[in-house]
């Protein structure tokens, strides 16, 4: 039989979602079969409404080996595995003459461990939660959390979190769950025939379709210990997140009260004199990190060094008892020996990172204020990681609608290990890039405003004339703003101030959830909804309700966050201009998403307004511009307010 054609293949599929057939889906379609056929790396950037989703899974589909697809949202998963994925099977069904499994499979402490359920927490965690579920009517929110739970457990075929629905808190989540250091395994568990994570882990062996998330494909490629079934392809969706989440998969942290923790989990399993020394270094890092100032550590201090060289010693010599002194017999102790371990290995684990000051690591204190301090260590760089780990044994396909910073693919490119386009060499993997554009007319239906004549923002202090220039431009467009704001102290301010100048109503981040403040933005077009860094990327509202998107800044990294700041010195140690690989690169992605969230559908038409005059006067202006979408582009505030008021009285006429 003919082998079918993949134009026939990506027709039939984008049939049976009910939509047709997209500019540049069909180019992207075709490029990735090549890259896949090639054993190639490819970056692809597909704007919103493209499709994308279709453009990447009919030629995996019709490849024939196992793929893996890893997404940075629980919404797109969700789209994959309960949309696009059963719609596309069932309409390749016909002409692949097979029909194609898929799975979703995500970290262990994702699923309902049912040891933790029916046998509770160990007696270890002092807090006696589970004694609620006896209680015939709990009075807590925790204790009705955890009966819902135990409910839901008996009608689930999961266990995964995101399926029970009201969610619960972490709190709740924890006594529920384990990490998979803290797992009995399944050979040892009286639970192991029934797991809800080794059933996930089943499905996903047998499947030709693995959908997961940045965070399981970091710890996948970092921890050498494999976590998804051997696969010729790898597609990582929202790839402008990739880096960030392997940076986070990659980062420890150290606190007193993780180490007290460890502490007691381990008191009653060891010999005195291995838990008296543990408790005793516990102690010492405890008096160090009371005095901690928020900062990066270049040098670890003289005093920290010896607080974690002994909790490191002790640490190790409690491992070993732990290991030694092993009842086998002794179900119960099993579990809390594990969960012992899991706490002491984590500590050893970070104590020990640390102690060891590798140049490519960079260490700073943090402090907050209902926590108090904590150690954090972070890698300079993941970009050898990710060469090494994810590029050398697989294909892999990179997209987003945001891949192109400043023009090209170079900079994402460098930061996930790859050399410039046409330039790589025998240890740097070969990639190409494509743009298959977006559907939307970006010059007709958006304009990129850049409020030039205000005040150059500084680190502190009110920004009267922003906060002018912002109530100006809301009240021309009838509401239908959304703010995006550089942090959480400028968001309040803002809408405090129209709060008390406009008759419009405006939703704050942080006073409801993220997913019921957007279900009431979307709902009322006069509505403004103002928030920090989840609304940059996370909003999709087409139509009416927004037709004004702010910035309130630039979004540079702060001049003191340690990481980022370390990622440029190093970048300028090197020869770079390290302003430009690392700041504005994370500025151009942020601000590339904002602008992302005011053109959702071909019939939306609205204003970035950008209240940073440093866009249009300052030297990397036109890289940032050249990030964002092919607005129309303005400077003038009266042609920007006539826009917004003429897409404002055109919204009303059709009723919306």
């Amino acid at each position: 039989m003919t082998k079918p054609s993949l134009p026939d293949l990506l027709h039939a599929a984008v049939t049976a979602v009910g939509g047709t057939e997209r500019p540049g889906q069909a180019a992207m379609a075709a490029a990735v079969a090549e890259a896949v056929d090639d054993n190639a790396h490819l970056l692809v950037q597909a704007g919103t409404g493209t499709g994308k989703s279709l453009g990447y899974l009919v030629p995996a589909l019709a490849h024939g080996e196992r793929v893996v697809v890893a997404t940075a949202t629980l919404a797109l998963q969700r789209q994959l595995v309960e949309r696009d994925l059963p719609r596309t099977v069932e309409a390749l069904h016909p002409l692949l003459r097979r029909r194609p499994q898929f799975a979703m499979l995500k970290g262990r402490s994702n699923y309902l461990c049912l040891h933790r359920l029916h046998e509770g927490v160990p007696q270890d965690e002092e807090d006696g939660l589970f004694d609620q579920f006896e209680a015939a009517a709990p009075s807590s929110k925790l204790g009705q959390d955890l009966l819902r739970m135990r409910d839901w457990s008996d009608d689930t075929e999961t266990g995964d979190r995101d399926e029970l629905t009201p969610g619960v808190s972490d709190r709740a989540w924890a006594q529920v769950s384990v990490t998979s250091r803290e797992c009995l395994g399944a050979s040892k568990c009286a639970y192991g025939a029934e797991c809800f994570a080794e059933a996930a882990r089943e499905r996903a062996k047998l499947a030709d379709v693995v959908v997961t998330n940045h965070a399981l494909l970091a710890i996948d490629a970092i921890e050498g210990a494999p976590v998804l079934p051997p696969h010729e392809v790898l597609i990582v969706d929202e790839a402008h997140e990739l880096v960030s989440r392997v940076t986070g998969a990659a980062t420890g942290e150290l606190t007193p009260g993780q180490v007290n923790r460890a502490v007691r989990r381990a008191a009653k399993l060891v010999n005195e004199k291995a838990a008296d020394s543990l408790q005793s270094a516990a102690e010492g890092f405890e008096r160090v990190m009371e005095l901690a100032l928020p900062g990066r550590l270049e040098e670890v201090p003289e005093d920290l060094g010896y607080a974690l060289m002994a909790l490191r010693d002790a640490a190790r010599t409690v491992i070993s008892a732990l290991g030694s002194t092993r009842d086998k017999s002794v179900q119960d102790e099993d579990v809390v020996r594990k969960q012992a371990m899991a706490s002491v290995e984590s500590v050893h684990a970070v104590a020990e990172r640390v102690t060891q000051g590798s140049e490519y690591d960079v260490v700073w204190f943090e402090r907050h204020d209902r926590f108090g301090a904590s150690l954090r260590v972070a890698p300079l760089s993941v970009s050898g990681l990710l060469r090494e780990k994810l590029f050398s044994e697989r294909s892999v396909v990179l997209t987003s609608a945001t891949l192109k910073l400043g023009g090209d693919f170079n900079g994402v490119g460098a930061s996930l290990g790859l050399a410039p386009e046409g330039t790589a060499g025998e240890d740097v993997p070969q990639w190409k890039g494509l743009d298959v554009g977006s559907p939307f007319d970006y010059p007709k239906q958006g304009i990129l405003y850049v409020a030039r004549h205000l005040a150059t923002p500084g680190r502190e202090g009110s920004r009267t004339d922003m906060l002018e220039e912002l109530a100006e431009l809301v009240e021309a467009a009838g509401g239908r703003t959304l703010g995006l704001f550089s942090s959480m102290r400028a968001a309040q301010a803002a809408a405090e101030e129209l709060r008390g100048r406009l008759d419009k109503p405006v939703l704050l981040q942080g006073e409801e959830t993220l997913g019921e403040l957007i279900k009431n933005f979307a709902a009322d077009p006069e509505t403004c909804l103002f928030g920090t860094l989840s609304l940059w990327q996370g909003v999709d509202v087409p139509g009416a309700s927004c037709q004004l998107v702010v910035m309130d800044r630039v979004p540079f990294p702060r001049p003191d966050d340690p990481l980022m700041s370390a990622r440029q010195k190093a970048v300028e140690q090197a020869g770079g201009n390290g302003f430009m690989a690392v700041a504005a690169t994370h500025a151009a992605l942020l601000m590339a998403q904002g602008a992302g969230r005011l053109i959702r559908a071909t019939g939306d038409k609205g204003v970035v307004a950008v209240l940073d005059p440093r866009l249009a006067t300052a030297r990397y202006g036109s890289y940032l511009r050249a990030s964002l979408p092919d607005f129309w582009y303005t400077t003038d505030r009266n042609q920007a307010r006539r826009s917004l008021a003429a897409i404002d009285a055109a919204a009303r006429s059709e009723g919306r």
